[in-house]
């Protein structure tokens, strides 16, 4: 049975021009911090929602960027100056990334009751559609 994730030569064989891809994947598994927890949504064959728990954090303190392919999260947010005796409920700054498929449009972003919303449609106009090719 073929690993494969190990092997990667197994994929670069089989595929081109998916480079970029491989990388992303690649990124994807060394990437350690998972803060903050967000949840990745189906809501039709089309459409997806991510979902992301931000506790502590207001609009203002929250930058969704769609630039290349790439959609960026970033939250900052200054230090208080309370002096706290418990500290549960965390809030550093943070950088979460997802590489969406080029057809991906983001329809819209919301944050109600510390929940960023971000909804996305994929998109496939009718050249990428599937079409019967014409033998001659």
């Amino acid at each position: 049975m073929v690993n494969f994730y190990a092997d990667k030569n197994y994929f670069h064989g089989a595929t081109l021009g998916f480079d970029k891809f491989f990388s992303d994947v690649d990124a994807f598994f060394q990437q350690v911090d998972k803060f903050p927890h967000h949840n990745v949504i189906k809501v039709d064959d089309d459409s997806y929602k991510i979902e992301m728990a931000l506790a502590g954090f207001d609009k203002k303190d929250v930058k969704v960027e769609l630039k290349d392919g790439k959609l960026s999260i970033e939250g900052k947010k200054d230090k208080d100056e309370v002096e706290y005796l418990h500290h549960g409920i965390s809030y550093r700054n943070f950088l979460k990334s997802f590489r969406l498929v080029d057809t991906m449009l983001i329809k819209e972003a919301t944050m109600e009751n510390g929940i960023l919303s971000i909804l996305l449609d994929n998109v496939l106009p009718e050249e990428k559609k599937a079409k019967i090719i014409d033998i001659k």
